[in-house]
């Protein structure tokens, strides 16, 4: 699986891994963020230090955190965006929206019946960031075994955007563990831009420039 790299990856595609970058300023409100309402992270100077601008995801990277970007491997487009740490991951991506839809109900209704096709649980749920998904799917494990892989998919509603965060591994299993991982779900911000695009298309993620691969 091929890595990408700033300056010093399964699923369907490659990986793309950025190097961490030191914890940008944090600010005292919450988001997710429109990137109109994130002066904090991004100025017209370009994004403050510590932060990575992905396009439509700029995301402040913390202390302990990895960024990696999951890129198909036949189009060469970026899927999705990984935040890595030691004991679990945030799936990051953006989706355009109708203004003042409520996108985050659908994709619940989907999620669900998208699990429950793969023999899995989906229960919704009230959380520190509002509703949310926990999902239980049956997977097969490395050595052959059955498994179960528990998820819990996070969501927020944005002006023409729709945000949707999958956390895995151990903010996954213990709700009461994953206070980083929701904070650092809460401080992205996303850049919806002008064009048309029909409600549910994913918004582009970006390489980028100096990202190169590395395996």
């Amino acid at each position: 699986m091929a890595l990408l790299r700033r300056k010093s990856g399964s699923d369907p595609g490659e990986e793309a891994e950025l190097e961490s970058a030191q914890p940008a300023v944090e600010d005292a409100r919450k988001g997710p963020w429109d990137i109109a309402d994130a002066q904090h992270l991004v100025t017209g100077e370009g994004p403050a230090e510590g932060v990575v601008d992905l396009g439509s995801l700029v995301v402040p990277m913390r202390e302990g955190f990895d960024l990696r970007l999951q890129v198909d491997e036949n189009s060469g487009e970026v899927l999705a965006a990984l935040v890595v740490g030691e004991d679990g991951m945030l799936e990051l991506r953006a989706f355009a929206a109708a203004r003042n839809d409520d996108l985050w109900e659908e994709v619940r209704r989907d999620i669900a019946a998208e699990t429950a096709q793969r023999g899995g649980t989906a229960d919704d749920r009230t959380g520190p960031l509002g509703q949310e998904l926990y999902c239980e799917v049956p997977v097969q494990m490395e050595d052959g075994t059955a498994g179960i892989q528990p998820s819990r998919i996070l969501g927020c509603n944005g002006p023409r955007w729709f945000l949707r965060g999958a956390l895995l591994g151990r903010p996954a299993m213990e709700p009461a563990t994953a206070g980083p991982w929701e904070e650092m779900f809460a401080s992205i911000a996303v850049r919806r831009g002008e064009g048309a695009m029909p409600p549910g298309e994913a918004l582009p993620i970006q390489l980028p420039p100096d990202a190169q691969r590395v395996g």
